[in-house]
């Protein structure tokens, strides 16, 4: 059984939501470095998604930093990867500029779009702390 908990949303990429899934699970401390991250055939079967797409994932993950696969182990979750140079300027660029169109389209004001953005930071933070205990 995985720790990622999410549901998928039609529409959206399946490996961009699992991926998702993982790097928040990673950085909230819900999956700690060292810690034994799903088989391919384990995580396709309990995320009900093809094996080749629980592949892709494993993959990039392992190639973001995020896992390391180690031989006769298998594959754990690595320490949080060093931030690259280009990763703050992609992040400010991209999602967020994703987000406010988003946001926009439905009519979000920016206050709320603020306060939703630190209560996610926030409980975010928690997660993590409670996991360090």
């Amino acid at each position: 059984m995985t720790l990622l908990r999410f549901s998928l949303r039609p529409g959206q990429s399946i490996f961009e939501q699992v991926v998702f899934a993982a790097v928040k699970a990673f950085v909230s401390g819900e999956f700690q470095p060292g810690q034994a991250f799903p088989s391919v055939r384990a995580l396709a079967a309990d995320l009900k998604i093809h094996p080749n797409t629980a592949h892709k994932v494993i993959q990039y993950l392992i190639q973001e930093r995020w896992l390391e696969a180690r031989p006769g182990i298998g594959t754990v979750v690595a320490e949080q990867p060093e931030v690259r140079a280009g990763d703050r300027k992609r992040l400010l660029k991209d999602e967020v500029e994703q987000l406010v169109v988003e946001a926009k389209r439905v009519g979000v004001q920016l206050e709320d779009l603020l306060e939703t953005i630190e209560a996610q930071w926030q409980s975010l933070e928690r997660s993590d702390e409670v996991k360090r205990k």
